[in-house]
């Protein structure tokens, strides 16, 4: 068997650009038990005064996550946001027609913003396009962000929240080109709509950033059309578009799935190439930026185990128990997010607990850390600064989605204190990679590694700690893995 090789090279001269810390977000929607027997159960043993789980808490702030976005995603092209606030008691019980669940809103706005503030994270605040619109969002904004002395700033502040929740965030509704979507939308239709509700609501706040709705994935059949569409109404009244994608093993294809960020990088390419030609269709000076504001692996091709009961309370839906394979791609992800982050300056992983995401929870039990965790924390932690410049040479592999794509996927941050940390996956399935990183001036500091001899390895409750990262002494990246190699 042959041995591979690969190098790589980086001058701390040159660089692509500041990572915005709003790249290691999240997104919690109410969606099965994201919320309910996710981060929010009143009476389970570790539950605060307020319902939130404290052991959920701790691994949300292990995880390093600094923005969740809030409540849909799907849910709130139905959502009232009224529904959320004031006495719980008196709030009422709805059928929540996306997830075809029922909704009883014990968890809302205020609850939300609690759990945020205990987390450390910023909101990113999602209005209801889909049965409302333009005045129902500058409500809400209201009732958010003024301080006091009108209906509903004072309606706030009677809710027990003196102060302003000043939320600075804000997506302008949620996957209004799909089918599916409540109340979807033609992009005509949605521009002017999102134009009109996104200048109404900077008369009522200035501070706004606010997230036009792009593309639902770039296999939609409308992609590219309706960006441009869109954002002929919408660039001068927005500060992002949004990008969605999720990446799946199909037909037992691994090495197409490991390169799931070739597609991830040719997404985002092809939307900043169209914002950058509507920009210069209009003159403007203005640059769009990217909100990547859901992203991760999702199988919604596998068949499930269970075929949870319609129109029930916080059913299980959407739970993967995800392998190291999944890690390795969701570690590819994020470097290819850093890789971009001159126009990538916001993002969530989809979801935070139980929903396809990093953290997995039992009813009255055990909260534990899914192998997704690992890269994700890692990142938000180490790639912090500035994302360098790399020369990368790699053997390639073919793949039957992509073509030929590079063995090594990496790229470098430069902290502040002038480590550089370098985040790396070997997409090869059985011999390892040797790197070569030819920067005389630094020394390995650390090289941790998330690998398995068994790629389909998970953590369960019964065995939470089955995969972990673990020290590396070699200059080789195992086999299918992911690596954080800090250097300094």
């Amino acid at each position: 068997m042959s041995e591979l090789h690969a190098s790589m090279t980086f001058e701390t001269s040159f660089v692509v650009g500041e990572v915005n810390p709003r790249l290691f977000g999240s997104f919690v929607e109410h969606l099965g038990r994201c919320v309910y027997t996710g981060l929010y159960e009143p009476g389970h043993p570790a539950a605060d005064e307020h319902g939130l789980r404290t052991d959920v808490l701790a691994l949300v702030r292990e995880l390093g996550v600094t923005m969740v976005r809030y409540p849909g995603g799907n849910f709130v092209s139905g959502y009232r946001w009224e529904d959320g606030v004031g006495p719980v008691a008196q709030r009422p019980r709805r059928l929540e027609p996306a997830w075809k669940s029922v909704e009883t809103n014990e968890f809302g706005l205020a609850e939300f913003m609690r759990f945020v503030r205990e987390v450390q994270a910023e909101p990113m605040l999602a209005v209801n396009l889909g049965t409302r619109g333009l005045q129902e969002a500058c409500d809400l904004l209201e009732y958010c962000n003024f301080p006091e002395g009108t209906a509903l700033s004072d309606l706030r502040r009677a809710h027990g929240a003196a102060d302003p929740y000043g939320v600075r965030l804000w997506c302008l509704g949620n996957e209004m080109d799909g089918f599916w979507q409540i109340g979807h939308k033609p992009a005509p239709e949605y521009g002017r709509l999102a134009t009109q509700t996104a200048r109404a609501m900077r008369m009522i706040d200035e501070d706004l950033r606010l997230i036009v709705c792009g593309s639902s994935g770039s296999s939609m059949p409308t992609f590219g059309s309706w960006e441009r569409e869109v954002l002929e109404h919408a660039y001068d009244a927005v500060d992002y578009i949004s990008c969605h994608a999720y990446y799946e093993e199909r037909d037992g294809d691994v090495g197409s799935f490991l390169a799931s960020a070739t597609d991830m990088e040719h997404f985002i390419d092809a939307v900043v190439a169209t914002c950058d030609h509507v920009g210069a269709t209009l003159r403007s000076p203005k640059r769009i930026e990217i909100s990547f504001d859901e992203w991760n692996v999702w199988y919604m091709n596998r068949p499930k185990d269970i075929d949870p009961p319609q129109w029930t309370v916080a059913p299980r839906l959407l739970e993967d128990v995800y392998t190291v394979t999944d890690a390795v791609v969701v570690g590819s992800l994020l470097i290819s997010l850093l890789r971009r982050c001159d126009r990538v300056t916001a993002a969530c992983l989809a979801q935070l607990v139980n929903v396809i995401g990093p953290i997995m929870t039992e009813p009255g039990g055990a909260a534990w850390r899914q192998t997704t965790f690992y890269p994700f924390a890692q990142a938000a932690r180490y790639g912090r600064g500035k994302v360098l410049q790399t020369a990368i040479d790699s053997p390639a592999y073919e793949t039957a989605k992509y073509g030929d794509v590079p063995l090594l996927h990496a790229t470098a941050v430069q902290a502040e204190d002038g480590t550089v940390t370098v985040f790396a996956v070997n997409r090869d399935l059985t011999r390892p990679l040797r790197l070569s990183i030819d920067i005389p001036a630094l020394k390995v500091l650390e090289h941790l590694v998330l690998a398995d001899p068994d790629r389909h390895a998970t953590n369960t409750a019964e065995h939470p700690d089955r995969v972990t990262p673990r020290p590396h002494h070699a200059t080789e990246l195992p086999p299918m893995s992911w690596n954080m190699i800090r250097l300094g």
